[in-house]
């Protein structure tokens, strides 16, 4: 079998050691998941989305349709087995089998499989805060989950690194400060999906729509409002506390709590978004 990997891959992780080494790992990997889980496989999605995983629909051998994920191994994604197994379908797809050493998932197939993403995005708002609602549970000790503030710090330093090109220093360190503080653990803490968008939630039959993709980690539930937010790109330009005020009162949250949860992402990635870091000062 000549396995094709979409271009949008071969882009984002070929001029990387790992990223290539995981590129050329991949036709010998499939092949040895395809005998072990009996797959018949078509040709991997394709389309823009998704630069961070392989994936192709399958079919096991009792007709089972299904889909294979092979995820390119990164900080933010790491635990996406465990929190698919925590969340056992509810409100995400399946698990159907796992491979840890691979970072490979067998998943329940999404049909249709179209995404909220072709939906207006009002009801988007609706859609998505049913969903993240649902996800928003606490895991029980021992669990393998890690703090908010470990990927907010990765994000911290990363901004750091850049320091000497900050076009406005105190609009950075302010996001910075505030990532530390608001990602303190707190007695509300759930385990979150931290990048449910639109384009992470597909039609179902099981279900209306489920959740894919999540990357779990523990900490306020506050923060689950913002990767919506920043995906409805021109709405939340045009009226940042407007939409932040929407999206707040329809998942129960602090509207305050949201707004510096925004505006701290929004200002340590600021080579994106400064000027919205600015309205929402």
């Amino acid at each position: 079998m000549t396995l094709t990997i979409p271009e949008r891959l071969v882009t984002a992780w070929g001029d990387q050691p790992d990223g290539r080494a995981w590129l050329d790992s991949l036709p010998a990997v499939v092949r040895e998941l395809q005998e072990r889980w009996s797959l018949t496989l078509a040709a991997p999605f394709g389309g823009d989305e998704g630069q961070c995983a392989w994936v192709a629909p399958a079919t096991r051998s009792d007709g089972t349709r299904t889909v294979l994920k092979l995820g390119v191994p990164h900080m933010e994604a790491e635990h996406e087995i465990h929190g698919l197994r925590f969340w056992a379908g509810e409100p995400t797809v399946l698990l159907l089998e796992a491979d840890e050493q691979y970072n490979a998932l067998l998943l329940e197939r999404c049909e249709p499989g179209t995404a909220l993403r072709e939906q207006p995005e009002p009801e988007q708002d609706i859609v998505i805060a049913g969903l993240l609602q649902r996800v928003w549970r606490v895991p029980a000790p021992p669990h393998p989950f890690r703090p908010l503030a470990a990927m907010t710090r990765s994000w911290a330093d990363e901004a750091l690194e850049e320091e000497a090109s900050w076009p406005d220093p105190g609009l950075v360190r302010a996001g910075i400060q505030l990532f530390d503080e608001l990602s303190r653990p707190a007695a509300g803490d759930v385990l979150l999906a931290t990048d449910l968008h639109a384009g992470n939630v597909l039609r179902a039959t099981r279900e209306p729509w489920l959740v894919i993709d999540p990357k779990p980690f523990v900490g306020d539930p506050a923060y689950d409002a913002t990767q919506h937010l920043f995906n409805c790109e021109a709405r939340l330009h045009a009226d940042p506390l407007g939409l932040i005020r929407r999206f707040a009162g329809l998942l129960g949250l602090d509207v305050e709590r949201v707004r510096l949860w925004t505006f701290a992402r929004a200002a340590v990635a600021w080579e994106d978004s400064l000027d919205l870091a600015r309205a929402l000062s």
